[in-house]
């Protein structure tokens, strides 16, 4: 769904491109007309396979699949980088103009608007198309390395042979988590708010720009906390009620992992960079040490959701609170059979419910046929959870259906965290450009190799983190 999404608003990317070159089409060459009429059809014929097939494991021409799913693959990665760069042109002389107006006059940088050599015509529907292709980017760029996983998973299935275990259905139910989307709307309320009045103040005026940017660094270090306070509280809860871990082999959740953490070392090596700069320059602006506990709260932050997002696709979906377990103890007195049935007990209360009915029938002897049945469980489940530490070791309001609660909750809140996070670097918020220090330190051109290279993970980890968060929050 949200790759369909993207890939919408790629289409209408290519149609502003298409008008853009109307504009310019005297001194533009004709491959820029063509390229996003074909990118256009491209998008169309990929989404419409990935809708049918994404999840079809191929057994037949194995080796044409293979080549061919792979091409599509890096096909995808060739487009992603081609937006990344266009989008870095953009930023990039937004960026000059920042500095020049925080005044750092040591950086001396000619400005290139890369508009081609003509005029366009109507001049002001040219200015309009160009800052729209530039605030659509984002989405080309999320759509681009969408559809590379997704085809990437399908090339690992080619010839997979499948086990005969049958996944559980997750479905989406808005039920108990009014806590965590209540926040997590605040935030992203707030987050928009913040992105409109950091745009319009950067760049204005020295003054500005630095409360901007002191603005930004105090509402990004309060979500930090609150997302990596979520978090935490999630992982205790994990490591606290030890359920089965699923060790079935799924290509899609390894990458899944593998991508959360590849992805999130981009910002930690600009966080990185932030703190070095910081530490070495010999004078800073005020603003700047607002700079140290975001760039800190960065790192453990990303740490902390990996491995909460990490455990939750890891752990069997929890189906205890939901069975309805019997309990059938057989006694035999003077003869007599007896048979006392217990409904709905849980597994963690089961001894002390068959000691209770053995005290109230000494003269009985009990025999020990006890037999527990699950309505819809596995067998051998009741031999594999011996020697597991079961509810009991959780507080009172984490148990059953409290639990599940608090889970939801926090999957709820950091889903619509990540996407606020997601939004200030994806539409030009980044104090990383815009802070200045670090290219006094480092020098202009490395300091920006850097963030060009490493801001794309970083925007990319978010819409990441927050679809696994989604898929957390189903299979809770």
């Amino acid at each position: 769904g949200s790759m369909t999404l993207f890939a919408v608003i790629t289409i209408i990317l290519g149609c502003l491109k298409i008008g853009y070159f109307v504009g310019f089409s005297e001194c533009l060459s004709a491959t820029e007309g063509v390229f996003p009429v074909t990118h256009t059809a491209h998008t169309l014929v990929q989404v419409y396979f990935l809708w049918g097939h994404a999840k079809d494991i191929i057994q037949s021409f194995k080796t044409l699949e293979r080549f061919g799913v792979i091409h599509s693959v890096f096909t995808n990665l060739l487009l992603w980088t081609n937006g990344v760069l266009n989008e870095s042109k953009h930023q990039l002389n937004e960026h000059k103009e920042r500095l020049i107006t925080l005044g750092f006059g040591n950086i001396t940088i000619a400005l290139d608007d890369h508009t081609p050599p003509c005029n366009c015509s109507p001049p002001t529907l040219c200015s309009a198309i160009s800052h729209g292709i530039y605030y659509l980017y984002p989405f080309n760029i999320e759509y681009q390395i969408l559809a590379s996983m997704m085809l990437y998973v399908l090339w690992k299935n080619v010839g997979r042979k499948v086990d005969g275990q049958q996944h559980q259905n997750v479905r989406f139910k808005f039920r108990g988590v009014v806590a965590g989307s209540v926040l997590g709307l605040s935030v992203l309320a707030t987050t928009i708010g913040v992105v409109v009045v950091y745009l319009i103040q950067i760049g204005h005026s020295k003054t500005n720009s630095e409360s901007a940017l002191i603005m930004f660094y105090l509402y990004a270090i309060a979500v930090l906390m609150l997302t990596g306070a979520a978090g935490l509280l999630g992982v205790c809860i994990y490591r606290m009620d030890e359920r089965s871990l699923d060790e079935s082999r799924s290509p899609a959740r390894k990458l899944d992992a593998d991508l959360l953490v590849g992805t999130a070392s981009g910002s930690w090596l600009i966080s990185w960079g932030s703190l070095l700069a910081i530490l070495c320059a010999e004078a800073c602006p005020p603003y700047t040490w607002f700079n140290l506990p975001y760039s800190v709260l960065v790192i453990a932050e990303k740490y902390i959701q990996n491995l909460f997002i990490i455990e939750s696709i890891h752990r069997e979906p929890e189906r205890l609170s939901e069975d309805i377990r019997t309990l059938r103890v057989v006694t035999v007195c003077n003869g007599n059979a007896v048979s006392l049935s217990f409904s709905r007990l849980k597994s963690g209360a089961v001894a002390g419910d068959v000691a209770s009915p053995g005290s109230e029938t000494t003269p009985c002897a009990a025999h020990g046929n006890v037999g527990l049945r699950e309505g819809s469980g596995r067998e051998g489940d009741e031999g594999s959870r011996e020697g597991t530490p079961g509810p009991a070791c959780l507080p009172h309001f984490l148990q059953g259906d409290g639990k599940r609660r608090v889970l939801k909750n926090i999957a709820a809140f950091l889903f619509l965290c990540n996407i606020s996070l997601w939004i200030p670097p994806a539409f030009g918020c980044r104090p990383e450009y815009d802070n200045g220090l670090e290219e006094i330190v480092f020098g202009f051109e490395p300091w920006i190799i850097v963030v060009n290279l490493a801001m794309p993970f970083s925007i990319f980890y978010r819409m990441h983190a927050a679809a696994s968060l989604f898929e957390v929050y189903c299979k809770i």
